[in-house]
């Protein structure tokens, strides 16, 4: 049986936006949006179509259409839709594949300009428009709703949105936007009607930097009832060529790509360790295997790589130091990540008061007494007894995660 029910998500400045929740959350998500004099009717029998292909539906009426909020102060600038999508996203437990039809697609660049790989999986955009004037954005939304029918009129959306939508520079913010969207794109042409050959590609499309393209004959809207079934055939390609719904598993003795891939699904914060050699010179290595141990006697630990190039001295050392990353300091993790010679000769270090290297630049810093050593495989574990403990509580973490730099991200 169908799971379904409508579900509502706190927009910007807190509107109300309704969506419909349909299929099971633990299945990959999929985020609906419409364009402008549409509503989510316009996805109904695409939304079914991938439910019934194992995937979770959230099927969205954008503000001042359909079941979401009108907001009685007139708030329809394109970012007030930048940010409702935002926050939408922002407040789903996965990161969804986005699919904008229309001039949804501008909304979804924008929302996805910034920290795209913490909201989002994929992107598809179903005729991106390429024009920006205003008149045309509102004679583009009147053909659409002229074209769906299915009870669709005026009174499903407010009109006051086409005076409200400003579309001055648009095309160069889309531009920009869309250069610093890396995640696996598709566009589709023609599904909401006939594609002209002739039309301009949007140029903001041409931006993206992982796109795929395909023109299909929408004349008769791929996405309506009678022909949603081959339009579904191109998302759920795409899908999962890129966002595969089985789950990669690792067995003893094979993969080890796979049981790397599996431990970096525990997010981390990042960690610089610092000591000084046998013959007075600071050595460090940036590493986000690091944990507390014991407060009483307070014990943290790190694990060391035997191949790395300062694990023959941390092996000896007596005195070390942690150095807790914060977002400001991801070159400095890069650097001690690599293979420089003097990594401390361009960063900004001082001897802590237990004798090793710090970084006073950092989120939270702990000077230690070496307390044990122990072999497991290919690390060795440095076990420290924290002599001293600072931080700086008005800066936040550098995090790592699936294998790439994170910020946290507030709803």
């Amino acid at each position: 049986m169908s799971l379904r029910y409508v579900r509502e998500f706190k927009g910007f400045a807190g509107i109300r936006i309704e969506a419909d929740d349909i299929g099971s959350a633990d299945d990959p998500s999929i985020v609906l949006l419409h364009g402008f004099g549409q509503t989510r009717k316009l996805w109904e029998e695409v939304a079914i179509g991938l439910e019934q292909a194992g995937r979770h539906v959230i099927n969205v009426d954008l503000r001042g259409h359909g079941g979401s909020e009108w907001p009685s102060d007139g708030r329809y600038d394109f970012n007030a839709y930048v940010e409702d999508l935002r926050a939408v996203l922002g407040q789903m437990r996965t990161r969804p594949v986005v699919v904008a039809a229309s001039h949804s697609a501008w909304i979804a660049t924008m929302a996805l300009a910034e920290d795209a790989a913490t909201l989002a999986s994929g992107l598809i955009f179903v005729d991106p428009p390429a024009d920006h004037d205003a008149k045309a954005v509102r004679a583009a939304a009147d053909r659409m709703s002229a074209a769906l029918g299915q009870g669709l009129n005026r009174a499903d959306y407010d009109n006051a949105i086409f005076a409200a939508f400003d579309t001055q520079g648009v095309g160069e913010a889309l531009c920009e936007a869309a250069s610093h969207v890396g995640l696996p794109s598709l566009v589709i042409r023609g599904a909401l009607g006939q594609v002209d050959p002739d039309s301009a590609q949007p140029a903001f499309v041409d931006s993206l930097l992982n796109v795929e393209a395909i023109d299909v004959d929408g004349g008769g809207l791929l996405i309506m009832a009678e022909r949603a079934e081959a339009f579904n055939g191109l998302l759920i390609d795409f899908l999962e060529r890129k966002q595969p719904r089985f789950i990669p598993e690792y067995r003893s003795g094979s993969d080890a790509r796979t049981l790397r891939d599996a431990m970096g699904c525990f997010a981390t914060g990042v960690t610089i360790i610092t000591a000084h050699g046998p013959d007075g010179k600071p050595v460090g290595l940036t590493a986000n295997s690091f944990t507390s141990v014991s407060l009483d006697p307070p014990l943290l630990l790190v694990c060391i790589a035997n191949n790395s190039g300062s694990a023959e001295v941390l092996r000896g050392i007596d005195d070390f130091a942690v150095n807790v990353l914060q977002i400001g300091q991801q070159p400095v993790s890069n650097l001690f990540a690599g293979k420089s010679e003097d990594r401390f000769a361009g960063t900004r270090w001082e001897v802590g008061e237990y004798g090793a290297p710090i970084l006073p630049s950092s989120l939270g810093m702990f000077e230690c007494k070496r307390h044990a050593l122990h072999e497991a495989g290919d690390h060795f574990i440095l076990v420290g007894r924290v002599e001293k403990a600072s931080f700086e509580p008005r800066r936040d973490p550098l995090l790592y995660f699936r294998g790439k730099y994170r910020r946290l991200h507030f709803t």
